[in-house]
């Protein structure tokens, strides 16, 4: 620990923060540089996806039926068994759940202090939130904020018929083994935005768990790795020492950002090939933040133990977002005078997003040589501490400089557009479908030539943050291909639909294959209802029962749980008498 304390102490001091200011501007204006001399063009599109998400513990199989044997002559040594002994030294099982000891081999010893957990009764699973063990990590999962989260990504690959196919086979099969990872440990890994069942102790005592040490905070479920430790304890000095949260229902305090780990998210990916053509692609993709966002919201919910503010749980059902995730990720670190975490404004130029990086509020800085003594050898290498800054520029869309090379597509100096707003799916197949949604549209629209980008930057904006209030009901704005401003829903998503086939049609994707891939979300439009309207009916539907709110909160919380396993997409869940659809893989 003291080496995170000593980074976090450097991170903070002025010295550091100017030495890293300089090398940002540097690394920057050969990234400028690189843009105007066509270095970051590249020969084609390329996708990319990450996901995240959390751990509860395993809800266990169901205890075995003792086996029926027939009554036969008992065997002389009978007695000697139920005693705990045989002519071997074996023993014998005493009836209980527990399975009978193993014989003890040479070399064992009898202190052996491997912990096993005992049997649960499925009856008695509860699905609270718990850390993953640093087995999982092993695997195709990395680490996040809290020790409850997990990411898991994909690599990028060409945006055509293959590219996809194998974007969905990779999303499918990482996804599987990081939760057979996490199953070795009695854990699972949940695809939801926001988890609701609270760790063994509760939700306020998790968050508020820290510590200081040599004048730094460290939050004890949050990962020591520096770079978080420095972050934490940046926002907590802008803010005075405590970071207030205020939702529907719920005022809180809290000493830690780590109530952001609250939330998880999906990310897609889209490489342009052209950096000139960057700004329109870029630019287009902020004016459809705002219909995507409604169409997959997925966290309307605290976790129970947090509401403190509720007279009415009715009346939380009404006053609450869709998308609380949205909320919760912007008060965490919003504590500074230009807020880091927002929708972003138009760019003008290319170079315009690197200029916005360098203009970003410096938060927790940190130099190279402080973390690997290595020489600097490819692009990466060169452009750390820029790239480390825009690990902090939070914006809910922003551009990844850089990055993997792709084959057949381009080299590791590519443009990419990362799309932040979308939470985690309840299946893989959504997941799968929000990704091949956001890439599709963006270029569908983009490639058309459509007139969205004279819908103005403000009404973009207003429309982001009324779907993450409102979801399917949001008051949102659309310029229809004829040039006309609209806010009917059908016309926006009619042709959010018809240009996404456009895109992937561009991509050489089959017709077939586009309604597969789309017919997840577009079964959820056509059904209006999305994640978290079903989380909202289903806590409304236990509370006619009769259950408290935090009860009924837990109710519907393992029924998505059961659900998101069992089912191959939402969709599936809405009793709309339809037949159900599923997409091959």
């Amino acid at each position: 620990m003291t080496d995170v304390v000593d980074l976090v102490r450097q991170s903070l001091a002025e010295e550091t923060a100017e030495e890293f200011r300089g090398r940002v501007a540097a690394q920057a204006s050969a990234i400028r540089e690189g843009i105007a001399a066509g270095r970051f063009d590249n020969e084609d599109f390329a996708v990319g996806l990450e996901v995240e998400v959390y751990a509860i513990n395993a809800k266990p199989e169901p205890a075995p039926e003792p086996e029926e044997t027939a009554e036969e002559e008992a065997p002389a040594d009978l007695d000697d068994d139920l005693a705990g002994g045989d002519s071997e030294g074996g023993g014998a099982w005493d009836g209980s759940l527990e399975p009978p000891p193993e014989e003890e081999s040479e070399g064992d010893s009898a202190d052996d202090e491997t912990l096993h957990e005992p049997y649960m009764d499925p009856d008695d699973w509860e699905g609270r939130l718990v850390s993953l063990p640093e087995s999982i990590f092993d695997g195709p999962a990395s680490k996040e904020l809290g020790l409850h989260n997990a990411e898991i990504n994909t690599d990028p690959d060409q945006y055509d018929a293959t590219g996809i196919e194998v974007q969905t086979t990779s999303i499918e099969m990482r996804l599987k083994k990081a939760r057979e990872a996490a199953a070795a440990d009695n854990k699972d890994l949940i695809l939801d935005a926001m988890w609701t069942i609270p760790p063994e102790g509760g939700t306020p005592a998790y968050f508020g768990d820290v510590q200081r040490r040599d004048g730094v905070v460290i939050a004890q479920n949050m990962r020591q790795a520096p770079r978080y430790v420095a972050i934490e304890n940046e926002a907590l000095r802008h803010a005075g020492g405590d970071i207030e949260f205020s939702v529907p229902g719920a005022e809180h305090v809290f000493p830690s950002i780590l109530f952001e780990s609250l939330t998880t998210s999906i990310q897609p990916h889209l490489q342009i090939p052209s950096a000139a053509a960057f700004p329109e692609y870029y630019n287009t993709a902020i004016r459809t933040l705002g219909p995507l966002l409604a169409l997959m919201v997925n966290s309307p919910f605290l976790p129970a133990d947090l509401y403190n503010d509720v007279d009415d749980p009715y009346q939380l059902l009404e006053d609450t977002h869709h998308e609380l995730r949205i909320a919760a990720f912007e008060q965490s670190v919003n504590t500074t005078e230009n807020p880091k975490v927002k929708v972003p404004r138009d760019i003008q130029g290319t170079a315009d997003v690197v200029d916005r990086v360098v203009e970003d509020d410096t938060f927790a800085p940190f130099l190279r040589e402080w973390v690997t003594e290595s020489d600097r050898e490819d692009f990466a290498d060169e452009h750390w501490e820029f790239d480390h800054k825009r690990g902090t520029y939070w914006r809910w869309l922003r551009c990844v400089i850089g990055g993997d090379p792709v084959e057949d597509a381009g080299d590791e100096c590519s443009l990419r557009i990362e799309y932040r707003p979308i939470p985690t799916q309840p299946t893989s197949k959504d997941v799968i479908a929000a990704q091949t949604l956001t890439a599709g549209v963006i270029r569908g629209l983009t490639e058309a030539g459509h007139p969205l980008l004279e819908l103005p930057w403000q009404e973009a904006r207003r429309s982001f943050y009324s779907a993450a209030k409102n979801g399917l009901d949001a008051d949102l704005a659309w310029v229809t291909e004829d040039g006309y401003r609209t806010t009917d829903h059908d016309e926006i998503y009619g042709e959010i639909f018809e240009y996404a086939r456009a895109g992937l049609a561009e991509a050489d994707l089959g017709e077939r294959r586009i309604d597969e891939f789309l017919a997840p979300l577009e079964d959820r439009w056509e059904a209006g209802e999305t994640p978290s309207s079903w989380k909202i009916d289903r806590v409304r539907e236990h509370l006619d029962d009769g259950l408290g709110l935090e009860g009924a909160i837990h109710e519907m919380q393992r029924e998505y749980f059961e659900l998101s396993r069992d089912e191959q997409r939402f969709a599936d869940w809405l009793d709309d008498g339809e037949d159900d659809f599923t997409l091959e893989l």
